[in-house]
């Protein structure tokens, strides 16, 4: 995700739906719907503090938000991971103090979430609890930490989180702090600190999944090398489509498959992004949509077209994502490749605004000749098998 959660992305963007669906087939949707969808980067419990209500039908054009209940529904997508982010700030004990509290809050308003929709979705912990829940007909909530800054020294702190329902946990974000270089910080311990390598070895030892987003390219290295399971990267790209630091060269890509592991595809840094004056202004107008009458969100609806026309925010759109995913197929196998677009985190491209319109991934992957099977890998059955490699192995784990 981005430090700037509430992205105003183009109103462009929302085409209607029959235009942006023309290309899913009612076999493809057939289809599509036999499988479970999970994605493993869902930042909208960024939204739960503001008393935006998960359960309520929101609108891409007005909020800007990407995922609710029923939107999952509409998009056929089952669940995946919600994110207790945690933006980096001072390296410090009073830092680390600040950011337990903050992630423990972000987790309490998860629970509480998933407390008040308890009959539509549930909280797993376990690829079969996941798919008890599938059969029994609800949306599916794994739990992640993105950015272990929180923990601050204390790595037993995990079992804290473990204990919570948290099974996946990547060590930074977008600066480097006590655990790890971030690929977008400055190379403080050349990979991972020692701290950071005490923290490969309780991830194992708890079965948490580790994720390597956001991590150096050392860093990704090291944490491949010494855990003793498969590594994801919950929310990457491929560096071929778009040369980001945030992004995994090939050999990168190869290194994870043949070691077991899975990149889920982000749908951020896949092409050149525009920033300006105006769009800054548009954003900070964005974020009083609650308060603000319908004249003024008419308006601001026009505007926002207006400048769009002007100036696309990105150039990222549909065929790009899909270019990027072929990619990934083609470099690392069907067996290590899934979704994780960062949805409420800055993600989305056109003709891709939302999880509405995942089965256009589905209908084109049928397009591009995947089997039904090897499409159901890429939806959830890759992060299915990482999960319990993972949790297998920790119960192998010496005790500390």
């Amino acid at each position: 995700m981005r430090f700037l959660p509430f992205l105003a992305l183009p109103l462009a963007f929302v085409a209607p739906a029959s235009a942006q669906t023309s290309d899913v087939t009612p076999e493809d949707r057939y289809i599509h719907d036999r499988m479970m969808v999970l994605d493993t980067h869902l930042d909208v419990p960024l939204r739960f503090r503001d008393g935006w209500d998960f359960g309520d039908h929101h609108h891409f054009a007005e909020d800007n938000s990407q995922v609710d209940l029923p939107r999952m529904a509409l998009g056929g997508l089952d669940g995946g991971f919600f994110v207790i982010y945690t933006p980096q700030g001072e390296v410090s004990p009073a830092g680390y103090r600040q950011a337990r509290d903050a992630a423990l809050l972000r987790t309490s308003e998860i629970h509480r979430m998933l407390s008040a929709h308890r009959d539509d979705i549930a909280l797993v912990t376990t690829p079969n609890e996941a798919e008890q829940a599938w059969r029994d007909g609800k949306r599916i909530a794994f739990l992640s930490i993105e950015n272990s800054w929180p923990l601050g020294e204390d790595i037993s702190l995990l079992e804290t989180f473990h204990k919570l329902g948290v099974r996946m946990a990547g060590p930074v974000h977008s600066r480097t702090n006590q655990l790890a270089d971030s690929t977008t910080g400055e190379a403080r311990w050349r990979g991972l600190s020692p701290l950071g390598r005490r923290w490969v070895a309780e991830m194992n030892r708890l079965g948490m999944l580790i994720d390597v987003s956001h991590s150096s390219d050392a860093a990704f290295d090291q944490m491949v090398e010494l855990s003793r399971v498969p590594v994801i990267a919950s929310h990457s790209g491929p560096k071929a489509i778009f040369d980001h630091p945030r992004n995994l060269d090939d050999e990168r890509l190869r290194r994870l498959a043949r070691t077991g592991g899975v990149l889920f595809l982000n749908s951020l840094f896949l092409a050149p992004g525009v920033n300006s004056e105006g769009h800054d202004d548009m954003e900070q107008r964005q974020r009083r949509w609650g308060q603000m009458t319908d004249a003024e969100r008419r308006q601001l609806l026009r505007d926002r077209a207006a400048l769009e026309a002007r100036q696309p925010f990105s150039n990222a759109d549909f065929e790009t994502y899909m270019r990027a995913l072929m990619h990934v197929i083609r470099v690392m196998g069907v067996d290590h490749v899934g979704l994780g677009a960062d949805w409420d985190g800055g993600g989305g491209v056109q003709g891709l605004e939302d999880i509405s319109l995942l089965p256009r991934i589905t209908a084109r992957l049928r397009r591009e000749g995947i089997s039904e099977a090897d499409i159901a890998k890429i939806m959830s059955g890759n992060l299915m098998r990482v999960m319990r490699q993972a949790q297998a192995g920790a119960a192998v784990q010496p005790a500390r």
